[in-house]
């Protein structure tokens, strides 16, 4: 993933230049940042959450595997990534179906717009319980490197699908999730909610009932129906799990507690509606897009490229850190990126922060050198 990060940036720039070629409204500065920010913050938690995703991985495939498959046979290879992206299928359509699962996921969907900044917008918690989804693979005996290879294989397919540049594709919408298939995905829209959930294959959604085409006559409208409105990445995280926990204490009954974690997303209870009514959604509702100087939006662009050299760095050594130096390197990194947001917000305590950060970054950066 550190390798591919340069290449992500240079596609999103051909993007940028090409949509506005085009004459196409595809970026917004505050938007595409935040996003980033949230891919920043997902690969940070990332180095805290790998004894989840790969090491439970490798105890499973250890102790509870049925075969004892080879990692040097063409065929484990394909077909692990086959069943990694069933298993994804899964995990993604639960995601969107299960409360619990959806406070995680949301995060990849509050983006009003759809570029391939978009693609980078990740969640920090998701890996919490997201390794549960890929435990069949243990249990067949996919070697832990065959899983762990052709996961990033998904994942980086995944990145380009997210660009409205790239018009339908004719047979190849119908086997593979595409640029179309997955604009569907991300709308508001009725007609597309809650479908094509593939990352690889839509063949999936095909087979199980949740295949929907894009249809130019109901043009997409992104984002999520309980509109984030922040441009904070902690935030952004935390939203969801908030509202559940605020509903869970303010309810009456027990079993409404527990459906509110494991029901469908957006339902609550009838007390809670009565109590606490919330507007119906409005699909014509205004982007987030707080008014910002020309100077604002260039510091916190120049700012957060800035940010990204230290991040790659802790990405590339974390694994040699002690474990205090490493979390309070990622929380710092991560209180600059919550800063970014807030001058992007207008917060009035904003610059105040912004002051602070500087300041502890020159102690930092005089204590450093004076230790080397």
């Amino acid at each position: 993933m550190l390798w591919a990060i340069p290449a992500f940036f240079v596609l999103i720039g051909v993007e940028l230049v090409a949509a506005r070629a085009r004459g196409r409204p595809v970026y917004r500065v505050n938007d595409a940042i935040a996003s980033l920010s949230l891919g920043v913050m997902s690969q940070l938690a990332g180095v805290f959450t790998k004894a989840l995703t790969i090491g439970l991985y490798a105890v499973a495939v250890q102790h509870v595997a049925l075969f004892e498959l080879s990692a040097t046979s063409p065929w484990v290879w394909v077909a692990g990534l086959v069943l990694y992206d069933f298993c994804y299928y899964w995990l993604h359509r639960a995601g969107h179906e299960v409360n619990l699962l959806w406070a995680a996921h949301v995060v990849h969907h509050q983006s009003e717009r759809y570029n391939l900044t978009t693609a980078l917008r990740q969640t920090s918690s998701g890996a919490l319980l997201g390794w549960l989804f890929y435990l069949p693979m243990a249990v067949l005996g996919f070697p832990l490197e065959v899983f762990a290879v052709v996961a990033v294989i998904d994942l980086l397919y995944q990145f380009w699908i997210h660009t409205e540049l790239v018009p339908k594709l004719g047979w190849f919408d119908r086997v593979f999730a595409s640029p179309s298939n997955h604009r569907a995905h991300h709308a508001v829209n009725e007609r597309y909610l809650d479908k094509n959930y593939g990352g690889l294959f839509i063949l999936w959604d095909r087979l199980f009932g949740t295949f929907v085409e894009e249809d130019d006559a109901d043009p997409v409208v992104y984002g999520t129906r309980a509109p984030l409105r922040s441009f904070n990445p902690v935030w952004a995280n935390l939203e969801v799990y908030a509202a559940l926990w605020r509903d869970t204490w303010r309810t009456a009954r027990w079993r409404d507690r527990l459906r509110l974690w494991f029901g469908k997303p957006g339902w609550r209870p009838d007390d809670l509606q009565r109590l606490d009514p919330r507007p119906a959604f409005d699909i014509g509702r205004p982007e987030y897009d707080p008014p910002a100087s020309r100077g604002t939006t260039a510091y916190v662009t120049v700012n957060f490229a800035l940010l990204l050299l230290p991040a790659v760095h802790f990405l590339m050594s974390a694994g040699t850190m002690p474990v205090g130096q490493s979390v309070a390197y990622a929380c710092a990194l991560v209180a600059s990126l919550v800063v970014l947001g807030a001058l992007m917000e207008g917060q009035r305590w904003a610059r105040a922060a912004e002051a602070v950060r500087w300041a502890l970054l020159a102690v930092g950066t005089a204590v450093a050198v004076a230790a080397a």
